[in-house]
């Protein structure tokens, strides 16, 4: 993947987490001028350094995907510093883990909010411009495997990222006559602080590893956790001209997790 998205500007939301932070330095390692999006604060200027130390550049932007002006606001920022955006990653994400009948009236609009709201604004911010501009961009979601396999305790997750996903690809749908292509990938257990937030006891990455029978929840077959590289590597393949011909496909990056769903 040496340098194949040379020249390219890429929008990576959410660029200051695991996942996020890890695509960002992904694409710009193979050459894409990288705008990274997130709320802001040290984590975005440390992403910026940390990439800096290798000899490479992100250009950071403070932006809240909640907010339709913000988010309007911001692409137009980084259309006007960095040229017309041709690649898009939506990674920006929350969970809060409760049980369906914990879960308060906030918690579920925030999550939607985030999670299904950003995608649909940054999209179609994003699309509107790559339409207007004639650009034959490629638009990635990243979603989770809960999208498509029941978890407890993640039903405003689970439900914010299947929308997440049915509206990207309802949206490739569409864009598909301009040559967009947009794609999805579910991550499964991944090394991210949002992962170790799940865990309450010593007893939390076995159960992820292994299972929990009693709450119907099934291991990883590959036995190891993924690595936001992982992630990285399959968002990177689906921006890339070897991805020409795929549009419409979530590509479960989850050891097996959801059983090949």
């Amino acid at each position: 993947m040496d340098r194949e998205h040379a020249g390219k500007v890429a929008l990576v939301t959410g660029a200051a987490g695991g996942i996020g932070r890890c695509v960002a330095r992904t694409l710009a390692r193979s050459g894409a001028q990288v705008a990274a999006l997130d709320l802001g604060g040290d984590a975005l200027e440390e992403l910026r350094r940390d990439v800096a130390a290798e000899g490479l550049s992100v250009t950071v932007f403070a932006a809240d995907v909640t907010s339709t002006s913000s988010v309007e606001e911001t692409v137009a920022a980084v259309e006007t510093q960095l040229g017309p955006i041709e690649l898009l990653v939506n990674t920006a994400g929350v969970l809060r883990s409760r049980s369906a009948l914990s879960l308060t009236e906030e918690d579920w609009e925030h999550t939607f909010a985030v999670n299904a709201g950003g995608v649909f604004r940054v999209s179609g911010a994003v699309a509107h411009r790559m339409v207007g501009h004639g650009i034959r961009g490629a638009i990635v979601t990243v979603a989770s495997n809960a999208a498509g396999v029941p978890r407890m305790g993640m039903a405003a997750y689970g439900a914010s990222k299947a929308a997440a996903t049915a509206y990207t690809k309802a949206l490739g749908l569409e864009l598909a006559q301009h040559g967009i292509r947009c794609n999805v990938v579910c991550p499964g257990s991944t090394d991210t602080a949002m992962l170790r937030s799940l865990w309450t006891d010593e007893s939390g990455p076995t159960d992820s590893l292994n299972g929990v029978p009693e709450q119907y929840r099934v291991g990883i077959p590959l036995g190891r956790f993924a690595t936001p590289q992982n992630i990285a590597d399959a968002v990177a393949f689906l921006l890339s001209d070897r991805a020409g011909q795929i549009t419409l496909h979530d590509l479960y990056v989850d050891g097996g997790a959801a059983l090949g769903r």
